[in-house]
């Protein structure tokens, strides 16, 4: 379905998340995969059932009033842009790739650690372009000692290309001096070689920067 075909069971996903629901429970609950619903949920706070953890120490007040604003914010957020329309769709795509695409002539190149942002721009790319899905490549970049497998599956299942046409990945070797943080997942680098997409893709960049913003 895409990014934007999924939206409802995503939104239902939050929602059952944050009301504790486990990923197996809502899975079965919205008739989709357990895989795609941990993706969905990456970023929702999770508190257990307290029947099932009536030991452990609960949030204070201070990080429930935390928690309570994050979540009246993004459901700000959603009702505030609402749904993108073709237009709106096609110039979030071009923002997104002029601050995290590669610049260089030859090849549409896109690399982040946000499952969100790699499944948009993987949609967006799909949505507006001619693509031959053959020739789309991906590539992960993973700390040594993390599960390259599971990272693999991982960003497959989100920007549906197959294992098949992934590119020897990268371990990084880890630098104690230099950050003990590691995604469990790494970064990924989608790749399409072509000349006339990149140019139309930057095309829309210059087209997005040069339009007149203001009230009207």
């Amino acid at each position: 379905m895409g990014y934007r075909g999924k939206l409802s069971e995503q939104e239902a996903a939050r929602s059952l998340r944050a009301q504790s629901w486990t990923l197996t429970d809502i899975a079965e609950k919205l008739g989709v995969s357990k895989s795609s619903v941990s993706l969905w949920v990456r970023d929702v706070a999770f508190q257990p059932n307290p029947r099932r953890t009536a030991r452990r120490r609960g949030p204070n007040v201070l990080q429930r009033r935390k928690a309570d604003e994050i979540e009246q914010l993004r459901q700000e957020g959603v009702l505030r842009l609402g749904e993108l329309n073709e237009q709106a769709f096609l110039a979030a795509g071009a923002a997104l790739y002029a601050g995290e695409g590669a610049k260089r002539d030859g090849a549409v190149v896109f690399a982040n650690t946000d499952f969100r942002l790699v499944q948009f721009f993987c949609s967006w790319l799909r949505a507006f372009f001619q693509i031959d899905e053959t020739r789309l490549r991906a590539r992960v970049y993973l700390h040594q000692g993390l599960d390259l497998g599971a990272a693999e599956q991982y960003w497959s299942e989100v920007t549906e290309i197959p294992p098949s046409q992934f590119s020897k990945p990268y371990r990084a070797v880890p630098n104690s001096g230099y950050r003990q943080t590691k995604h469990e997942h790494g970064c990924v680098y989608v790749r399409y070689c072509s000349s006339d997409t990149h140019r139309a893709i930057i095309g829309l960049i210059d087209a997005l920067l040069s339009s007149q913003v203001g009230p009207g």
